[in-house]
């Protein structure tokens, strides 16, 4: 693990809404399990793309950066290409939220923690993914500290943080093997305190999306907003699969206290109606939204019922900003959907793209 210095409570991991440098995408591209379907996925990544960079700079990680900037092009004006920077980097595939640089912050500078990606568990080849940190380092793209936990496998969908030293994440995904094993769940938990300067770590004992590869990441079920809110899937259906483990989720979470000891406010997000594709249900989730300067984009799965309410509920818990709804139907053939396919980066008072 990485020497950490003294400076422990000085740093934090921030929460994702507040305010953000750039945000990261890793481009889809035809050497990858998007091949079938590259068109969908192009559009929809250069829709996020758009969004994202018409609020904030946009870091784009591809083989094949032109390409990309081509596609956008195509659909934004100049205003929003000049918000565009990018890293011509060999990717395994796009899931920025587990392969990006996890930041920490102390209102003026910015530690870059580096930690393993090792495809959830050993599941998928991650090689090359796992090596974006350090070519995006060393191409000098990002101001901050590089820090090196590479030793140690997390990815960035199964922590989520209030901004105030309590981070949440999930038993079934810490624990699930191929990762940190032999490590026990309290050795696991020191690990995290200290890594991410975190006064206490949430442990989440139940919740899975059936098809979710991840093994339950935090990012699909459970979300943090201001106000000591947490926004959560629900499943009302006793006939759905899921039914009992999202109940005993919302029970537990019931139970949860802050710092200080007052319960949480509860927002409870509906369950898309089941998505399948070639025989298999896709862990759609209403929770996996992503959080810009002045913004939340929210994924939606063509049940506009359902869309509209998960919308207005995500609303409630960020009031005061845009609600850009995005469908992500083409995301979730491959499991994930829009959080996933991102990561911000906190602002610093002297950070930017070189």
């Amino acid at each position: 693990m990485a020497q950490i210095n003294n400076e422990h409570h000085r740093w934090r991991l921030p929460a994702e809404w507040e305010a953000q440098d750039f945000v990261q995408l890793t481009w889809p591209h035809r050497g990858t399990d998007w091949l079938p379907t590259i068109g969908e996925i192009t559009a929809t990544y250069v829709q996020m793309a758009v969004e994202i960079a018409h609020r904030e700079r946009l870091l784009i990680v591809a083989p094949d950066p032109e390409e990309a900037l081509a596609a956008i092009r195509r659909e934004a004006g100049e205003a929003i290409m000049r918000n565009i920077f990018t890293l011509a980097c060999p990717t395994d595939d796009t899931w920025a939220r587990d392969h990006a640089f996890i930041s920490l912050t102390d209102g003026s500078r910015r530690r870059l923690l580096d930690f393993r990606f090792n495809g959830w568990g050993d599941k998928f080849e991650a090689a090359k993914d796992n090596a974006i940190n350090r070519n995006l380092y060393a191409a000098g793209l990002i101001e901050g500290a590089y820090e090196d936990h590479t030793d140690f496998v997390l990815e960035g969908g199964a922590i989520e943080s209030d901004g105030r030293g309590t981070v949440f994440t999930t038993s079934g995904c810490l624990l699930a093997p191929h990762r940190n094993q032999p490590m026990t769940r309290q050795g696991i938990e020191d690990y995290l305190k200290k890594a991410l300067r975190a006064e206490r770590i949430v442990w989440i004992d139940h919740g899975q999306l059936t098809g979710d590869d991840t093994d339950g990441h935090i990012d699909t079920l459970v979300r943090t907003a201001p106000g000591d809110t947490l926004l959560y899937v629900g499943c009302d259906d006793p006939e759905d699969e899921q039914y009992g483990e999202l109940q005993a989720m919302e029970q537990q979470l019931r139970t949860l206290v802050t710092a200080d000891g007052r319960p949480y406010r509860l927002l409870r997000l509906p369950m898309p109606r089941p998505i399948v594709r070639d025989g298999e249900r896709l862990p759609a989730t209403y929770a996996n939204f992503l959080v810009v300067n002045g913004a939340v984009l929210c994924p939606t799965y063509a049940q506009p019922d359902l869309d509209e309410e998960a919308a207005s509920i995500i609303g409630t818990a960020f009031p005061g900003r845009d609600i850009v709804c995005i469908d992500c139907r083409s995301v979730i053939v491959q499991h994930g959907s829009l959080h996933c396919c991102t990561m911000q980066y906190p602002k610093i008072q002297s950070g930017q793209l070189a």
